[in-house]
């Protein structure tokens, strides 16, 4: 080591054992604040910076002095560098935390509306009321008072709806009326989840993948901040209101509730037929339901405070960006692209020959039944649909973009690799519909060939975006989504499956009356075509559910289980449970 060298060093230790670690500054401050570049000492204390590292320990004896060993100085060396590389890490890992915060975080919301508090306190009380005996219309009833204070909070806020925030707000609507019209849960329940979906988009106006599959997560802040930003308003009107503006309030509330009641009750005693309607359009509240009432009527009050927060100063998730890969070469990228494509011709190659050259010699050749050969390949097929869609990802992210054909090149390879899944899409769906008609439909095979389905479209959505440009690709890809579960559950795959399996009775004389004991009220109308004892056996836990909950009023009760009571009270159940076991009624059985 030269002279220089082993000054320069000696300097540097001596530096780093007197004057500790290096400061910091905030770049988010502004000058004079006491926290920023160039900031002294206030009346406040000092200006706060960021802890650093630890201090420094004193370095051993540099070259030249004595006691200098070698070793133990190489060694100081190589930690003061690694000292010096995990600050610059922690300051970059917490300078970009802070930045994303920072850019994502709602502005500060205006104090809140009066008819906002009113829109409140109206969806509490619908959630109390209308939710405390199920689901049914009393959802979209619940929902329709959060929707107005969000509506009234944006409004307040200068926010105005757009063409795409409309749409949202129709697909809520449409979505929250499935369970009003289906009795099954698993529809109800998908349908539930799109509406959060659908309603987040509409609240954060949120345009790209970001923003899509992080709206929903939003709700979980603006649930703390919008009670506390109910409160303050309270306050400020608690403070402000005298006693001549909200006594004139109180009593003509109190007049019309006393009216209502007294002149209820006369009609209900002189009229049977008002009195019927009057009790069943009123909630039934007992006073054992006061527990459970209370705890709806906050969760309805928060999530509206939540929506009407979200409203007034929505989350920016669209500035979160997501940084784009390193381009890679056209032979690097392509080659892997091109060998799958070539595959998957192949495959479709076979798969023509199949179709032309009939199944009887691939099921001779393989040694499958017929089947086995169609269930055996839907499942491959639909995972492989799943991955080309992991696969286009992540191609797009590593696309070659430094010379002048690049996008049209990337756009020929991917898009042959879309249209050659989607003859594997088709492939996947024709394996299905040969299970379906060798086995009947059920649940589970309806859900993932509609899953499969959807996944065609987004295919050809994407195939699009690579012609038109994909700046509306993540808010078209919820649209299709959320469209297929809305006509999933308006379908009735119940009633679908009933459909299916009652007709392949009616063809061939052979039924699983086991299957129909987990199947909803929605397959009332279909089951109800079977010969008995056939008929009531196949109805007969349906029968029994729908007797139980027999007391359910209008609000939690869907249409189709009204029309199932229906065709029950017409033409009851008359088997036991003693005529129906010989049936097979009451087997278990495999759900696949």
């Amino acid at each position: 080591m030269s002279d220089h060298a082993d000054k320069a060093q000696n300097e540097e230790a001596a530096h780093a054992a007197t004057a500790g670690p290096a400061s910091t500054t905030n770049p988010f401050a502004t000058p004079g604040t006491g926290t920023g570049p160039g900031a002294t000492a206030t009346a406040a204390g000092p200006a706060q910076a960021p802890p650093g590292p630890p201090p420094a320990q004193a370095p051993p004896p540099a070259p030249g002095l004595p006691g200098h060993d070698p070793a133990a100085w190489h060694l100081w060396l190589v930690r003061q560098q690694q000292l010096r590389l995990d600050q610059a890490r922690a300051e970059a890992a917490a300078q970009a935390a802070r930045s994303i915060s920072a850019r994502v975080s709602p502005a500060r919301a205006a104090p809140i509306g009066t008819a906002t508090l009113v829109a409140v306190l109206a969806a509490g009380l619908a959630t109390a009321l209308f939710l405390g005996d199920g689901l049914g219309p009393g959802l979209l009833l619940a929902a329709l008072p959060a929707m107005v204070a969000a509506y009234v909070a944006a409004r307040t806020a200068g926010r105005a709806p757009r063409p795409w925030t409309l749409l949202w707000i129709l697909g809520v609507v449409a979505l929250l009326a499935v369970p009003a019209l289906r009795d099954s849960a698993w529809p109800a329940t998908l349908a539930l989840l799109g509406a959060v979906l659908l309603a987040a988009l509409a609240l954060h106006g949120s345009r790209r993948w970001p923003g899509v599959l992080l709206s929903p997560l939003g709700f979980l802040r603006t649930a703390v901040t919008g009670v506390g930003w109910a409160w303050e308003g309270v306050r400020e009107r608690g403070g402000g209101l005298s006693r001549e503006r909200w006594l004139p309030v109180a009593k003509a509330a109190a007049v019309a509730v006393g009216l209502l009641l007294v002149f209820g009750a006369l009609f209900a005693s002189a009229d049977a037929a008002f009195a019927d309607l009057l009790g069943d359009l009123t909630p039934d509240v007992s006073p054992g339901d006061g527990p459970l009432r209370v705890v709806l009527f906050l969760l309805g009050a928060v999530l509206a405070l939540a929506a009407a927060r979200t409203a007034a100063a929505p989350h920016r998730w669209d500035r979160v960006t997501v940084p784009p890969g390193r381009a890679r070469s056209r032979v690097e990228w392509a080659l892997p692209l091109i060998l799958l494509n070539l595959l998957f011709a192949g495959f479709i190659a076979v798969q023509l020959a199949v179709l032309f050259g009939g199944y009887d010699r691939v099921l001779e050749s393989t040694g499958l039944t017929y089947a086995e050969y169609a269930r055996q390949g839907f499942w491959q097929l639909l995972w492989a649909t799943v991955f080309v869609l992991g696969v286009i990802a992540l191609a797009q992210r590593w696309a070659p973009r430094g010379r002048p054909g690049d996008p049209l090149f990337v756009r020929l390879v991917l898009g042959t690799l879309c249209l050659l899944t989607l003859v594997v899409v088709a492939s996947a769906v024709r394996r299905m519909d040969l299970y379906v008609d060798a086995y009947g439909l059920t649940r589970l095979r309806l859900s993932v060939v509609t899953a499969e389905l959807w996944l065609g479209v987004v295919l050809v959505l994407l195939m699009v975006a690579g012609l038109a440009g994909g700046r509306w690709l993540a808010r078209a890809v919820t649209a299709s989504a959320a469209a297929t579960v809305l006509a999933f559950g308006l379908l009735s795959p119940d009633g679908m499956v009933a459909e299916n399996l009652v007709t392949r009775y009616e063809q061939d004389g052979k039924i699983d009356l086991s299957y129909f004991q987990y199947l909803s009220a929605d397959a009332v109308p279909a089951l109800d075509r079977l010969p008995e004892p056939h008929r009531s056996c196949a109805l007969f836990t349906i029968n029994e559910e729908l007797r139980e909950s027999a007391g359910s009023p209008w609000y939690a009760t869907s249409l189709a289980e009204s029309r199932a009571r229906e065709i029950l009270r017409a033409r009851p159940v008359t088997a036991t449970r003693l005529d129906c076991r010989p049936l097979g009624t009451f087997v278990e059985r495999a759900e696949y």
